[in-house]
This record gives structure tokens, C-alpha cells and sequence, in this order.
């Protein structure tokens, strides 16, 4: 302090010495509490509803003249649980499990560890989004998830399941599968599908956090500390889950296609989407719609409904 009773200020203050320094500290922290939480949230949840994405993946691949040749092998949802289950066993609906639950910790991680890293760049003073910054935040999560985390994972476990519908399997398991395809396909052979997967998680995401946040900040009534209740979080998840999916279902059968064992049959993305359109005709864009619909609203409200417990757990004992 000096003569004049006016706090002294050193030149050689440290960043983390100062309030500013302090709330970047904490402003890191959020990213990292997203990241851990993501993580956590991401493996509960695979395990909990991955029949419903096994269904929706063969669906999405049954084709007349696919592989092998001839007619269609599925018949609907309920065709499809059967014959798997018949030939399989129930543990036939968790084929490709393993693939799923090494890439979902990570996907989800990098998911809602970069929304939370967007978001604290983006909110005004109050903490609050502004409608376009939802759209933006959540389409930036979806871009960064596809492609550090779920091109890689989507392809392998397209190609597992893939794998499975051929007469003679060749993929005895998770690391068999995936040296085979590096060995025989290299590195590139993981990320099949990059463009069209950037599109579909970039809209997912977009839709998603869009609509989350969205129906959050209406409940909430602008205070954006005010608690929203779980069974809430839950109803707006499936909500928002319901929306990203009527809004990218079509994406998501292209990038399905270009990430299986026939993908070689497509030049490209665009290819791969003419192609379908005139082969099979518009209806063919939301082929296994339904089983998605099921496992992605649920998906979704047990996701944020997972992750708000936790990030609420940790904001009270991680400080």
C-alpha cells in the first residue's frame, strides 16, 4: 500500500495471483469437469441401449443384392431381434458392443467437453446463450466428436456388423477386427465416411443442444441458475433426440453405407447418395427410422440426464 493508502499493485504478479487469473482457473476447470463427466456418461449409456443400434445397423445395411447377393435378409424390427437371437443368442444383439463402449467414453468426452468449452466462450454476463451461439456450440461439438472420436469407431463397428452377415465371419474379435482392417485398408481404412460422419454428428449436435438448451432456458425463465428437475432433463433429451433425428436420418443411412464392407462401390458421399436415391428409391434415406428413433430419444434423455447428475456432483465437491 503506499503513502496515499492505495493498494500497491507489483509488476511481477503472477496471472494466477489476481481474480482474473482465478476465474480463467475455473473457467479451464468447466472444460475439464465436461470432459470427465462426458466420459462417465458415454459408457453407462452404450451399455444401456446398444440392441437398439445393432437393429438399426442391419436394417440400415439390408439391401436386395448386397453382400452375397439376393434377397433381403430382414423383414422388419421384430424379424430382425429374432433371427439375430435364433442364430446368435441374445448376446447377438451386443455384437460390436466392445467397439462401441471404447469409442462412446471418448466420443462423449470430446462431445460435451467441447460444448462446455464453446459455451463459457460464448455466454453474455448472465451466463445465458444467445439462440444462434446454441446452434453453434452444438454444431462444434458434433464437428470436433466426429473427428476425433466417432469416424474411427462407426467404421469399425459398421464393418463388425457387416462382418457378422457374411457366410463365412472373419473378424474374431475387437483387436483381430481392427488390425485386420488397418492391415489390409491402413489407417484410412477407420476413417470411411469422415465427410458424411461431420455432417451427421455436426447436425446432430446442432439439433441436439439447440433444442436442450433451448427448452432449458424456457423453463428456467432466463435464470439460467435456476435448477431444472431430472425427469424434466429427461422429457427435453427425447424431445431433442426425436428432432435430430427426423433432421438427419438421411445423413446418417449415407455415412452407414459408406463405412461398410461395400463401401468400395461408392466414388464418394455424393455418389453413394445418387446412388441410393435411384436405386432404391427416396423411402430408402430412412431405412431403420424407427429402431433409431427408439434407441436415440432414449439415448439422449438418459445422456443429459446422466450427465447434469454428474456435473451437479462435481460442481459440489470439485471446486
Amino acid at each position: 500500500m503506499d503513502s496515499r493508502g492505495k493498494q500497491f499493485k507489483s509488476p511481477f504478479a503472477r496471472p494466477w495471483m489476481t481474480e482474473t487469473g482465478a476465474a480463467a482457473a475455473a473457467s479451464s476447470t468447466v472444460g475439464l469437469k465436461g470432459i470427465v463427466a462426458g466420459g462417465i456418461t458415454g459408457g453407462i449409456e452404450i451399455c444401456i441401449t446398444f440392441p437398439t443400434e445393432y437393429v438399426k445397423t442391419q436394417l440400415q445395411l439390408d439391401e436386395k443384392g448386397g453382400l452375397g447377393g439376393g434377397e433381403k435378409k430382414y423383414n422388419g424390427i421384430v424379424d430382425c431381434v429374432k433371427k439375430t437371437v435364433r442364430s446368435h443368442g441374445f448376446f447377438g444383439l451386443y455384437r460390436g458392443l466392445s467397439v462401441l463402449l471404447y469409442g462412446s467414453i471418448p466420443k462423449s468426452a470430446v462431445r460435451f467437453g467441447a460444448f462446455e468449452e464453446f459455451k463459457k466462450r460464448s455466454v453474455d454476463s448472465k451466463g445465458n446463450l444467445a439462440p444462434y451461439q446454441r446452434l453453434l456450440c452444438g454444431l462444434g461439438a458434433g464437428v470436433c466428436e466426429a473427428i476425433f472420436a466417432v469416424t474411427p469407431m462407426e467404421t469399425v463397428k459398421v464393418k463388425f456388423i457387416n462382418d457378422q452377415r457374411s457366410a463365412n465371419p472373419r473378424f474374431r474379435g475387437f483387436f483381430h477386427g481392427v488390425s485386420t482392417i488397418i492391415k489390409e485398408q491402413g489407417i484410412r481404412g477407420t476413417y470411411q465416411g469422415l465427410t458424411a460422419t461431420v455432417m451427421k454428428q455436426g447436425s446432430n449436435q446442432a439439433i441436439r443442444f439447440y433444442v436442450m438448451e433451448t427448452l432449458k432456458d424456457w423453463w428456467r425463465g432466463g435464470d439460467p441458475t435456476k435448477p431444472v428437475p431430472k425427469y424434466i432433463v429427461g422429457a427435453f433429451g427425447a424431445f431433442a433426440g426425436a428432432a435430430s433425428v427426423f433432421g438427419n436420418t438421411p445423413i446418417d443411412v449415407v455415412k452407414t453405407r459408406m463405412q461398410g464392407l461395400e463401401a468400395s462401390k461408392y466414388n464418394n458421399t455424393f455418389d453413394c447418395f445418387l446412388k441410393i436415391w435411384k436405386n432404391e428409391g427416396p423411402s430408402a434415406f430412412y431405412k431403420g427410422t424407427v429402431p433409431r428413433l427408439s434407441r436415440v430419444c432414449l439415448d439422449v434423455a438418459i445422456t443429459f440426464m446422466i450427465y447434469d447428475s454428474f456435473m451437479e456432483i462435481f460442481n459440489k465437491f470439485w471446486k
